[in-house]
């Protein structure tokens, strides 16, 4: 195993450095087959394969466009020369990004260089914005003469000039950052949206106010179909479809003796997450 470690390291470095794109092909699946999986796979919810993709880019993507966290954006890092119109350096800054490019790629870092002259600098920013790239290095005359670049970030905007010399361990840092910085925002949000509650009365509450909800639970099905026929419509003030189970924490909160199911008042058998279909 430890060989196979080795050998896939080595070709997946080389595979990056010759640009090679990762594409993700889908594989269809019908409905009817997620819902026998369903039948006989404990926990298996068919939505998942639906939706996971589309919930990672509406996480963390903004009016501007897709913003991806770093250990799994297909580009890291695009590198983009600003070139002033009439000067004489242009084929100078060119070959400053591929540079930079193949210094950033050297050290494990997916990146490219955008030197297209059929688009503006101003269109190739908001290209890099749109796609999520999560950082953009800049070159121009100026920072060819300081002998830096200047680096922005995706998810906030924040624009610092670093020396050519101190790159990698900035932008390794930066991308460090990006991540920890998407991941605590992400975290927040789910948890001001999330609502604990033990009664019926509380989860009709919680649903009203699009919460997503942990409730105790005695996992039934005619239960849960029981609950998607007492919450569909306006019944509970929120509209939409019936509010379904969603999925079950890997670590579970504290059943107390008195604990019961909120939907049937049986004996609950796990906590798990409720939400509305809108």
């Amino acid at each position: 195993m430890n060989i196979w470690n080795v050998i896939r390291t080595f070709f997946n470095a080389e595979i990056e450095k010759m640009k090679v794109d990762e594409y993700y092909f889908p594989m269809f699946v019908t409905r009817d087959s997620l819902e026998k999986e369903k039948d006989h796979t404990q926990g298996f919810a068919p939505e998942v394969a639906w939706v996971t993709r589309a919930a990672a880019c509406m996480t963390h993507g903004d009016d501007k466009g897709l913003v991806f966290p770093p250990k799994v954006a297909p580009v890291q890092v695009v590198v983009i020369h600003v070139p002033i119109k009439g000067a004489a350096d242009y084929q100078e800054l060119c070959d400053a990004c591929e540079a930079v490019e193949s210094t950033l790629l050297g050290a494990g870092i997916r990146a490219e260089a955008d030197i297209r002259d059929n688009y503006s600098c101003g269109w190739k920013y908001a290209d890099q914005e749109l796609t999520g790239v999560p950082l953009r290095i800049e070159t121009g005359p100026r920072d060819l003469a300081n002998d830096q670049v200047r680096i922005v970030t995706r998810d906030n905007g924040a624009k610092m000039d670093v020396k050519r010399g101190d790159l990698i361990e900035q932008v390794k840092d930066l991308l460090e950052k990006i991540q920890s910085n998407l991941y605590d925002v992400a975290k927040r949000k789910v948890e001001e949206c999330t609502q604990k509650v033990e009664t019926w009365d509380e989860f009709v509450e919680a649903l009203s106010q699009k919460k997503l909800i942990l409730a105790p639970w005695c996992d039934k099905v005619e239960v849960e179909k029981d609950v998607k026929r007492r919450t569909r419509g306006d019944e509970t003030g929120g509209g939409g479809g019936g509010a379904k189970t969603l999925c079950t924490p890997l670590e579970q909160p504290e059943l107390g003796e008195e604990t019961l199911c909120f939907a049937s008042g049986k004996p609950p058998k796990k906590w798990s997450y409720w939400g509305r279909s809108y």
